[in-house]
């Protein structure tokens, strides 16, 4: 049994007030806290980190829309506002295996503080949420942790943007979460610099790699079969070579996956060649684990590619990611949780707060949206259950594990998170419950944010 030791009472000062509290500042709280700001709200956006943007900055997964094509019907709206002003701002470079750019993930840093400022956003970094504030089930406000020790943020409405559902599972909602063994893995992202670009090139295109390359050893991938003759910027061989020669030890074999943007200056960035399997984000000690045993694999796959890739033989490591990059953990048992079956089959509801293509990508499903076909997004399913005054958005949002594989992305946490903004600066004007609000105001307010909906 666990000793434990009890901590003296204390007065916590009330540091700050605001009508929209977002926490977590990723694609789904940065969305959240535009959608508010500019529906009308005073809103503050809290941040752990020293940066807005989540996995774009903190993570570096700079493929932001990197499934589109020329026939997807895309979500619209606010995550569109990121890829245009990322390119506007010189923060992106045109994506290798789409019609997108890739976000510059350092450079987007800045883009997220100029958006927040236009917005008239207060923002909130290095402070990190440790607990809500309850009077019964209604949440008040978050307690925060900071080099200005322990301070109290009260908020008429709370969204909860955090990944992990850690305001809503804190407070006592009801969330689900899987085996850790039966999560998506994680990955540490990183780039490199000193590439040869025209080299690279090159040998790429004298052995193109496709999606159906992505099902190799214990991977497994199901497709359409639209996707298994289409380019995929996709590694594997080097690593091969490598785990023959000794390089890297036989039992890795889960090095490999897809390069990314490839700049003039010899810039190769968010590559996507490390998987843990078996690490559960809200784990610390796996997240400890998690970053060392990532950076070692990582160097390693370096090695593997200056010695057998042409155009890397005079590469190297350029950053890490500040963080691991978590794809799965905690989702809430919503009002609604979307099925397999809503992703799959394009689920219609009278309560859509947006649309995402069929894109999915998770638990050896990769579906790319080549063919127009989407789905729309409901409102309930951003609602917990057990607490009042509690919105939620990103990846957390309520679904099986399916639909999680298409709702998890990054634009579709923008769409998720625009909508829990919008909605939480309603409710908190005209003094809602989120369950009361009128959907049909909802809708009128996302559309003059120009978002899709149908």
């Amino acid at each position: 049994m666990a000793i434990k030791i009890n901590e003296p009472a204390r007065k916590t000062p009330v540091i700050h007030e605001t009508e929209v509290l977002v926490v977590g500042s990723g694609p789904g709280g940065l969305a959240a806290a535009l959608g508010a700001a500019r529906a009308g709200a005073s809103v503050t956006l809290l941040e752990r980190f020293g940066c807005f943007g989540g996995n774009i900055t903190a993570v570096g997964v700079e493929g932001f829309a990197w499934y589109r094509h020329e026939k997807t019907v895309d979500s619209e709206g606010v995550g569109i506002e990121f890829e245009e002003r990322a390119k506007s701002m010189g923060a992106a470079v045109k994506e290798p295996q789409s019609d997108s750019h890739a976000i510059d993930g350092e450079a987007f840093k800045w883009v997220a503080d100029t958006l927040v400022e236009e917005a008239g956003i207060t923002p909130m970094l290095h402070r990190m949420f440790v607990a809500p504030i309850m009077e019964g089930d209604t949440i008040k406000g978050v307690i925060v942790e900071s080099k200005a020790g322990r301070e109290a943020i009260l908020a008429q409405r709370v969204v909860d943007a955090t990944g992990d559902a850690d305001v809503a599972h804190r407070a006592g909602a009801l969330t689900i979460k899987q085996a850790k063994e039966d999560m998506i893995g994680a990955s540490v992202m990183f780039s490199m610099s000193g590439v040869n670009k025209s080299r690279f090139i090159e040998h790429v295109k004298a052995d193109p790699q496709t999606y159906r390359d992505w099902a190799y050893g214990q991977w497994t991938v199901e497709t359409t079969g639209k996707e298994d003759e289409m380019f995929s910027p996709f590694l594997r061989k080097p690593f091969e070579r490598a785990r023959e020669a000794g390089l890297i030890p036989k039992h890795l074999d889960t090095i490999a996956g897809t390069w990314g943007a490839l700049y003039d200056s010899g810039d190769l960035t968010y590559l996507n060649l490390v998987h843990l399997l078996g690490y559960d984000g809200t784990d610390p000690d796996d997240l400890t684990r998690g970053e060392m045993e990532g950076r070692k694999q990582a160097m390693l796959a370096i090695e593997a590619l200056k010695r057998y890739t042409p155009g890397c033989e005079g590469a190297k490591l350029r950053n890490f990611g500040m963080t691991l990059g978590i794809r799965d953990t905690r989702k809430i048992d919503a009002h609604y949780n979307m099925t397999e079956t809503d992703v799959r089959d394009q689920g219609r509801f009278e309560d859509s707060i947006g649309i995402f293509p069929e894109f999915i990508d998770g638990y050896g499903i990769l579906i790319l949206p080549t063919t127009g076909r989407y789905f729309q997004v409901p409102y309930r399913t951003l609602l917990p259950k057990g607490v009042r005054n509690l919105i939620c958005a990103g990846r957390i949002t309520g679904g099986d594990r399916v639909s999680h594989a298409a709702t998890r992305n990054m634009m579709c946490c923008t769409v998720t998170g625009q909508g829990a903004g919008v909605a939480a600066a309603i409710a908190a004007q005209q003094d809602l419950e989120f369950e009361a609000l009128d959907i049909e105001q909802l809708q009128v307010a996302l559309r003059k944010q120009d978002v899709r909906l149908h």
